[in-house]
């Protein structure tokens, strides 16, 4: 009896003594191996922007010197709905935690201090003049208040809600260095300047809701569609892309194939194709799901290559026998009228509703720091 006791007293010693025991630490999260993972495909590996889809500089000195960190925060937790900028935040169906959200934050920045708050100097300039000049010097590359360009899409509500009138100002009188943003001031009057500004504050729209992250299990969707379907006869360009048209024609007549949404599930969410299966580019684990039978797989993305690219070389490196990429991306085939699913209020592009008579822009969120 005593031997036992002097047993049951050591157990209980040893589960104080490993209960009093510190926690280990936690590795703080790795801002640049992020980047790499999730960001460098468009952004690129210097953060020099114009990787894909015309992903801008995150690396322009006038760029780091005015984009607060509330601004950061929000670009990569919500995105920017309607661009190749997806919501990375797990709020919204993204892969980030909120300290992962902050270690990219600090990568971007290279290591500097987060820079002073721009004076919040709301624009008085005249919106009817600062829309003939957006038109002449602006438009070529910012696109218009429904069509994106080949630069940042200036109308983007969620773009919007987080620019300050001062952070365009800055963007507008000092351009972007080592992109082709120039500088205006000395070529546009202060007035000038002042009325693109206002022009640019008037685009704003209400910000689409955020989508809602899926729930733990996510609802099971089938694979294959059409699974009794005769197969899609393709013609591949360059052997790798299979055009709208001819996929859109395999999905209407109920071919058997396999569409996969490369584009991480907070986009997924918000709108995909009717019948697609979400497998980021990023996490690929779904692909075990997929039948290496030869049925066609056509993986997509807004890009329109570089993600859904990642899927394809992934399949082939497992023998998937037919395989593709939707050569035009998901935008022109939403934009043609195929079939897609949305949540409530999404639109697939630039295309905001009529602007309420008394609507200000509002943050998307308080800083967290």
């Amino acid at each position: 009896m005593m031997a036992v006791a002097r047993l049951l007293l050591s157990a209980a010693v040893a589960v104080v003594v490993l209960g009093a025991a510190p926690p280990r630490a936690v590795a703080a999260p790795d801002g640049r191996a992020l980047y790499a993972k999730y960001c460098q495909l468009c952004h690129g590996a210097a953060l020099e922007g114009y990787a894909a889809d015309n992903a801008p500089s995150l690396s322009s000195p006038t760029f780091r010197a005015s984009a607060s960190t509330p601004f950061l925060q929000i670009a990569i937790e919500r995105g920017r709905a309607g661009t190749a900028m997806a919501g990375f935040g797990k709020s919204v169906g993204g892969p980030l935690e909120p300290a992962e959200v902050d270690a990219l934050v600090d990568f971007v920045r290279g290591g500097r201090a987060a820079p002073p708050v721009l004076p919040p100097k709301a624009s008085k300039g005249d919106v009817a003049r600062g829309g003939r000049l957006y038109a002449t010097h602006c438009e070529s590359c910012h696109g218009t208040a429904t069509q994106r360009g080949n630069a940042v899409h200036l109308a983007n509500p969620m773009f919007l809600a987080s620019a300050s009138d001062a952070y365009l100002r800055v963007a507008v009188v000092e351009g972007r260095p080592g992109t082709p943003m120039e500088a205006w001031q000395g070529k546009l009057s202060t007035g000038e300047i002042e009325d693109v500004v206002a022009y640019v504050r008037s685009l704003a729209r209400p910000v689409p809701a955020a989508p809602v992250a899926p729930p733990t299990p996510a609802p099971t969707i089938p694979v294959v569609l059409n699974p009794q379907g005769a197969p899609p006869a393709f013609t591949l360009r360059l052997g790798r892309y299979a055009s709208v048209a001819e996929v859109a024609a395999a999905w209407a007549e109920k071919r058997r194939m396999v569409i996969i949404d490369a584009r991480p599930t907070s986009d997924y969410l918000r709108m995909h194709i009717t019948g697609a299966i979400s497998v980021p580019y990023f996490d690929m684990r779904g692909l075990d799901e997929v039948p290496n039978d030869g049925t066609w797989v056509i993986a997509y993305c807004v890009c329109p290559h570089e993600e859904s690219g990642r899927i394809l070389e992934e399949l082939r490196t497992r023998g998937y026998p037919n395989t593709a990429i939707l050569d035009e991306g998901f935008f022109v085939w939403a934009t043609q009228g195929h079939p897609v699913e949305a949540a409530d209020g999404q639109m697939p592009i630039a295309a905001p509703p009529a602007k309420p008579a008394a609507f200000t822009p509002a943050p998307l969120a308080s800083p967290r720091r």
